[in-house]
C-alpha cells in the first residue's frame, strides 16, 4: 500500500515552469463543446450579479464569462498563472487577489462562486477543503450558489493490493495516479513528450502533483457545515444525469435566501 504523509507532498506547482505551457497542455478544456456549456451554466447562475472564481489561473473560464457581461473576481495563489491571464486580451482588467483559496476573502454579495477542473483536490487536507466551503459561503449573496467540478474517485478499478491507476494514455502523454486509500491522498504522475534527442529518440519530461480526492457525499457534508444545501448534481456541464457510472460531477450548492 502506498502511504503518503501530508508533509511529504506538494500541490500542483503552477509556477514559472508550468504556467507558460499550461493552456497548451489543457487544450481539450478550451474546446467549444467543453468550455461552452461551462460558461452557459455559470452565466445563468450569475444572472446580473458578480461571480467569484477560485483558482482563476490563466482565465480559461473567467475571460469568456466576462465577455457575457458577468463581473468576475478571481483568487489564485500562483502569480505565474495570473501573469499568463494578464497577457491575454481583457486579462488586465480582471480583478485578481493572490492568496489561498481556502481562506482568502475578497468581498461579499457574489451570486455564484465556482471551482472547476478538479481544483478542489489541490487542497490536501479535509480541514482545508471544509474551510474553503466556509470561506465561499461567507462571501455569497443570499440565494447564491457554489459550483464545483471534480472527478469521482475511480477506486473500483483497483483490485486489492493495487496502488496505481491510469487516467490518460496517449502518444504524447501518459498519466497515472498512485493512491493512498487511507488518507485519500494521491500523486498524479505525468510523462509528457518533450522532443527528440540527436538520435531521433523521444524524450519524456516527468512531472508530479499531489491531490486529496473527495467523494460527492463528503462534499455535501462540507457544504452543510458551511450552511449550503445541494441543489443540483450533474455528470457534466451539459446537465446530463449523474449516475453510479459517472466519472465526474458538477455540483451546485446554494445559500439560503433571506
Amino acid at each position: 500500500m502506498t502511504a503518503y504523509a501530508i508533509d511529504d507532498l506538494e500541490p500542483s506547482p503552477f509556477d514559472e515552469r508550468v504556467a507558460p505551457g499550461y493552456d497548451a497542455g489543457s487544450a481539450h478544456m478550451f474546446a467549444p463543446e467543453v468550455l461552452g456549456p461551462t460558461v452557459d451554466v455559470l452565466h445563468e447562475l450569475a444572472g446580473k450579479g458578480p461571480a467569484l472564481e477560485l483558482a482563476i489561473g490563466t482565465g480559461r473560464v473567467a475571460l469568456p464569462l466576462t465577455e457575457r457581461g458577468v463581473e468576475v473576481h478571481g483568487i489564485d495563489f500562483s502569480e505565474a498563472m495570473v501573469a499568463q491571464l494578464r497577457s491575454k486580451p481583457g486579462g488586465d482588467r480582471l480583478p485578481v487577489t493572490i492568496g489561498d483559496m481556502a481562506t482568502t476573502q475578497v468581498g461579499s454579495g457574489y451570486r455564484v462562486a465556482y471551482l472547476v477542473y478538479n481544483t478542489i483536490t489541490n487542497l490536501l487536507t479535509q480541514d482545508a477543503q471544509v474551510e474553503c466551503f466556509r470561506t465561499v459561503a461567507a462571501q455569497l449573496a443570499p440565494g447564491g450558489a457554489f459550483v464545483i467540478e471534480v472527478f469521482v474517485p475511480q477506486l473500483r478499478r483497483m483490485p486489492p493490493g493495487q496502488t496505481a491507476v491510469p487516467f490518460h494514455v496517449g502518444q504524447r502523454h501518459v498519466g497515472f495516479d498512485t493512491v493512498d486509500v487511507v488518507t485519500q491522498l494521491s500523486v498524479s504522475h505525468h510523462y509528457t513528450q518533450a522532443g527528440e534527442d540527436a538520435d531521433g529518440r523521444r524524450i519524456a519530461r516527468y512531472g508530479a502533483s499531489a491531490h486529496r480526492y473527495v467523494w460527492p457525499a463528503e462534499l455535501d457534508l462540507m457544504a452543510r457545515i458551511a450552511g449550503l444545501t445541494l441543489r443540483d448534481r450533474w455528470a457534466d456541464w451539459d446537465r446530463s444525469p449523474f449516475t453510479a457510472e459517472s466519472q465526474s460531477h458538477v455540483s451546485v450548492w446554494t445559500k439560503a435566501a433571506e
